[in-house]
């Protein structure tokens, strides 16, 4: 049956991606749905995916195109299905990769969203009060959390996993593992290093309790914060101006750092981006302060 086959195919590459590849949960998620997905599509064609042709492959894109299904989704999934096709040739179940000559769909570089330095300024020094006795605690440790996010521009998944024996405050640093458990160093400002030492001295005791655990950010009782609950505490600080996302804040820091002149390759860095043309989006963040400057400073820029 079809469907066996590709279920024993999907199960083999699956462990292969959190094997060999090492890479994360939500990635081995995407790739799992993603592959899920035209997996279905030639079980309801009589075919597998070991005998999948080109042919199949452009009519699942059509139909994703068809179903409108933006291009960069569409781009992503067809990246899953051509990382699949490569194991199979390394493991040699199949002899030739159907994905060959398929070009990825034209994408749009939408700019991320992020956030100006105002808000930032503002979302950074919220107060957000609550009616438990623990708030100032709270305040304090929710401080250092967005200027550890701000300054290293991390992702939530980065920020939740931090541990104590990540920060090196005496460098100036931390120690981040992001995607694919790959590591990088993140320098941190003198605002976050000061901030993470309140905590660490004010806060941290007091939400931990008698209890012991690794992790930096901790909420009481030493427990392991959430994804969710980062988000809450974001919207928490913006609420009284734009809504904002903890992704937006390491956009934010990206942005700002284009914004006065940092290249491309130190952001990349910062970042965790794995290729240089992720973090080329960014370009177009000094490509417009650039036609900006020009057009309030340029005498022939104006309408006459």
């Amino acid at each position: 049956m079809p469907s066996d086959t590709n279920s024993r195919v999907v199960s083999s590459f699956i462990d292969y991606l959190k094997v060999e590849k090492g890479l994360g949960a939500l990635t081995v998620q995407a790739y799992t749905r993603d592959i899920g997905q035209f997996a279905a599509f030639l079980d309801r064609a009589k075919r597998t995916l070991l005998t999948a042709r080109n042919d199949e492959i452009r009519g699942f894109i059509q139909q994703l195109f068809a179903n409108s299904v933006d291009g960069r989704s569409v781009a992503r999934k067809l990246s899953a299905i051509r990382h699949l096709y490569r194991f199979l040739l390394l493991d040699r179940r199949i002899e030739r990769d159907p994905t060959l000559n398929i070009p990825l769909p034209k994408q749009w570089k939408v700019l991320p969203k992020s956030l100006a330095l105002e808000e930032v300024e503002q979302m950074l020094t919220a107060n957000v009060t609550t009616s438990r006795k623990d708030s100032v605690v709270l305040a304090i440790r929710n401080r250092a959390m967005f200027e550890v996010f701000y300054a290293g521009a991390l992702r939530v998944s980065e920020i939740v996993s931090l541990k104590i024996e990540d920060v090196k405050l005496e460098m100036g640093c931390v120690l981040v593992r992001g995607k694919g458990d790959k590591e990088r160093i993140v320098p941190l400002g003198r605002s976050a290093q000061e901030a993470l030492s309140a905590y660490l001295r004010d806060a941290r005791p007091q939400l931990a309790g008698e209890r012991n655990s690794p992790v930096l950010f901790i909420a009481r009782g030493a427990k392991k914060i959430t994804r969710q609950r980062v988000w809450q505490m974001v919207r928490a600080a913006t609420e009284n101006g734009r809504h904002a996302s903890p992704h937006m804040l390491r956009h934010s820091c990206a942005t700002h750092m284009v914004e006065n002149g940092a290249d491309l390759r130190t952001v990349q860095t910062i970042l965790g981006h794995a290729d240089i043309s992720t973090t080329q989006i960014y370009t177009h963040v000094a490509l417009d302060r650039l036609k900006s400057v020009y057009q309030k400073h340029h005498p022939r820029a104006k309408a006459r």
